[in-house]
């Protein structure tokens, strides 16, 4: 018998609720890709004035699907919402991270909603447009990491001691802005590259040190950077929690699947910069990133709520500061 046999019905569904929102935020990036952001025009809640668009074109097909399937992620969250205070107790860490998640939820609709208002999608490039991407990347970020600790919290997980973790929570926390700024700098680039390719990968190295190329061409090489530094941060990190944290299996496990993760993805992401970053290696590789973010933030609870080893004062996390 399978474990997700076991699983109850709430946690099926919290699990299907993660599953879900990682399709919806794909399709979002095939939205940007496809240049189909503009496909309702500036209009929001409706589609060019219309609640349903008539002889739509293929953007507006895109954009109004992409409105279909967030509205349905919404309505998903809520539910889970509703059963959560339904089938666990009052403080429940279940029933904190569901309405975090739903908060999250709510702000990810504002911040597309915003992007559409102000004109900030397509081929429209405004100096406000890197910082409306970053702020909805780094609330999908969160949101995707809530809604992974409901599941987490859902199948049995144990309540996190940070309290008595706390050095081991300073170096997540670093990992984690860490992620959140290879995503940042990762949002930057795609823009760059949807709105200025390059004939080549040595025209684009080029152009990204020319002082005549615009501001976000030339902050794209910053993405390749940070991933490289990150990255090897995050294998060393994992690896250490691997080896501090053998009592527990299920840290074990999540450090290497982020470490394994981590490998591929500068792989995959050589591989996504030598082919010109075509939509589908630009699927691929926010696939792997949110992979690899679902797994952090399980390893991160795996170790926070289950390594004894990994306290504040272990004279391994000291060497590790130091």
């Amino acid at each position: 018998m399978s474990r997700f046999s076991t699983f109850t019905a709430f946690a099926k569904y919290s699990l299907f609720v993660l599953g879900y929102n990682i399709v919806v935020i794909l399709w979002g990036v095939f939205l940007r890709a496809s240049k189909s952001g503009d496909g309702c025009g500036q209009h929001w809640l409706t589609c060019h004035g219309e609640v349903i668009p008539s002889a739509p074109e293929l953007k507006t097909v895109i954009e109004f699907s992409h409105r279909i399937t967030s509205g349905l992620a919404f309505l998903f969250v809520l539910a889970l919402v509703i059963w959560a205070f339904r089938a666990f107790e009052k403080g429940s860490s279940v029933r904190k991270t569901a309405v975090v998640s739903f908060i999250f939820i709510i702000s990810e609709a504002l911040l597309g909603a915003g992007l559409v208002l102000t004109g900030n999608t397509a081929e429209t490039l405004t100096q406000a447009r890197p910082f409306w991407m970053a702020g909805h990347l780094i609330n999908t970020f969160v949101l995707v990491a809530f809604l992974t600790l409901t599941s987490w919290f859902a199948t049995g997980g144990e309540k996190l001691r940070i309290g008595e973790n706390r050095r081991l929570g300073w170096f997540l926390l670093a990992g984690a802005v860490g992620i959140f700024a290879i995503g940042i700098t990762g949002s930057i680039a795609a823009l760059s590259n949807m709105l200025f390719p390059s004939e080549s990968l040595a025209s684009g190295i080029a152009e990204d040190f020319s002082q005549s190329s615009h501001i976000i061409v030339r902050l794209r090489v910053l993405h390749p950077i940070s991933s490289v530094v990150i990255g090897v941060f995050l294998f060393v990190l994992a690896g250490w929690i691997k080896k501090e944290a053998d009592d527990s299996a299920s840290a074990g496990f999540w450090s290497g699947v982020v470490s394994l993760l981590v490998l591929v993805q500068f792989l995959f992401g050589g591989l996504t910069l030598l082919t010109g970053a075509p939509i589908l290696m630009q699927l691929g590789h926010l696939l792997l990133a949110d992979a690899l973010w679902i797994s952090y933030v399980l390893l991160a609870a795996s170790a926070l709520s289950t390594a004894p080893a990994l306290v504040e004062g272990s004279s391994t996390a000291g060497a590790a500061a130091s």
